[in-house]
């Protein structure tokens, strides 16, 4: 008998090792390397959906800075505790300018056209702005323009706000695949 409850005992034991260090692994995967994100509205579409289930690389931008193109995920400026999806537009220290849905990017007096491809021909509003970013700032839009809340809205997100770079959609699974940033 006693035997017997060692043995029970031990594999016990064994459980909930292989269990604490599951969670453990899980726990540091999520927190240092990668994040799930649900897409909430329409604000990205027709490039990511509402219910999109996303990865967020959070590795990336230790080692470099973020790159125009990119779809970041990062902490809404009004609010810490939510998070928003979009495409990054303008960069540190450059003038973004937008007339009649067209932008302009200004850095050190050169213009940069940006070719926007991905956006549907309808998404292009005929809003117009003209801001300068500072060192640590960067400009945000939605691909469905009409449809965003952006920095066109609330103003630059800071560097330290940028949580990570979408990489993988998951679900649903006819459209999993890996994203890539266009190059201007």
């Amino acid at each position: 008998m006693k035997r017997g409850f060692k043995k029970f005992l031990f594999g016990l034991w064994e459980i909930l090792e292989v269990s604490l260090i599951a969670a453990v692994t899980v726990f540091l995967i999520r927190t240092f390397l990668v994040q799930p994100f649900l897409v909430s509205g329409a604000s990205m579409e027709p490039n990511f959906s509402d219910g999109n289930y996303l990865l967020v690389d959070e590795v990336t931008y230790r080692f470099r800075t973020p790159e125009r193109g990119e779809v970041v995920v990062f902490r809404y400026p009004l609010d810490k505790s939510l998070f928003f999806i979009k495409r990054i537009i303008g960069m540190p220290e450059e003038r973004v300018v937008s007339q009649n849905g067209r932008i302009k990017i200004f850095k050190n007096g050169v213009e940069i056209m940006l070719d926007e491809s991905y956006l549907l021909p309808t998404a292009k509003p005929s809003d117009n702005f003209d801001i300068k970013l500072s060192a640590d700032q960067y400009f945000v839009l939605g691909d469905n323009r009409s449809h965003s809340f952006d920095s066109r809205n609330w103003g630059a997100i800071y560097r330290r706000d940028i949580v990570g770079v979408a990489r993988l959609r998951i679900l649903p699974i006819r459209d999993f695949g890996v994203f890539e940033a266009p190059s201007y």
